[in-house]
């Protein structure tokens, strides 16, 4: 039988942003469109997984984010010690997805084949390919491989009764979403294959592209691997924290993605 996991959406960091900023060919209407920054934690089958680790406050300093709270002490305030952590999954190596991987001494990073090749390969001659990424943690990952603690995946691929990860691309060359079963069903933790409600709802792509065909085609993936739509969490949308119950005491840092959503 497969097990089913408690979900939370843990947000640790923000930004002021205007809608033009979201949408490749922008968008008539100019107004501010926040943009807020998420790791999320899976929790069953007598194991936490996380997924993705953010970034660190140096970085939120020199990037100009807003730095909330360590995503390391929101699982602390959720009873889930980082230094238990046995696996980790990285949707891809963009500064705000990997930046936090040093914290966590022991657990093993499952990432797509394809993401290191685009991270340390001829792409990154291009600044506007690179500049979502951080050397620091592109070489960190690198030394944890030779560490033996990286996990590498070509396609899609079960992790565990429950949690799987699904290959994408289009924001990156090997961005990879994940499902997990919950008490509701499954839920698809999009990451970066749709940033907000809206990129997907209007099938027009977030600005920061690899391969907008791959992007476009995501969506569709996206929609073919959830029950519905509201099974679907995008990775960088505020709507995320008020369409989902907040764990209590944990108002406006942590939500259960694993209850039914108010809309």
């Amino acid at each position: 039988m497969t097990p089913t996991y408690a979900l939370y959406a843990l947000r640790y960091a923000t930004r002021d942003a205007r809608r033009q900023e979201h949408f490749i060919g922008g968008d008539p209407h100019d107004a501010p469109m926040p943009m807020d920054y998420f790791v999320w934690v899976a929790v069953g089958g007598g194991q936490a997984w996380v997924i993705d680790t953010g970034f660190t406050a140096e970085v939120a300093v020199r990037r100009k984010r807003r730095w909330l709270r360590c995503p390391v002490e929101s699982l602390r305030l959720l009873g889930i010690d980082p230094d238990g952590v046995g696996d980790v999954i990285i949707s891809h190596l963009h500064y705000d997805h990997v930046g936090g991987f040093h914290k966590y001494r022991r657990a093993r990073f499952h990432l797509q084949e394809q993401e290191m090749r685009y991270a340390t390969g001829r792409y990154m001659c291009h600044h506007r390919l690179r500049h979502s990424f951080e050397v620091e943690d592109v070489a960190g990952i690198v030394r944890m491989t030779f560490a033996d603690r990286v996990v590498f995946h070509d396609g899609d691929a079960e992790l565990a009764p429950g949690i799987a990860v699904h290959a994408m691309g289009g924001h990156s060359m090997g961005l990879q979403c994940v499902t997990v079963e919950t008490a509701r069903g499954r839920v698809v933790l999009a990451s970066d294959v749709a940033h907000f409600y809206e990129n997907l709802e209007t099938k027009r792509p977030f600005t920061t592209a690899f391969y907008v065909g791959d992007m476009l085609e995501g969506f569709d993936r996206l929609k073919a691997l959830a029950p519905g739509p509201g099974h679907i969490v995008p990775g960088h949308d505020p709507e995320v924290m008020r369409r989902y119950p907040a764990v209590p005491g944990l108002e406006g840092t942590a939500v259960r993605l694993h209850a039914e959503p108010s809309a």
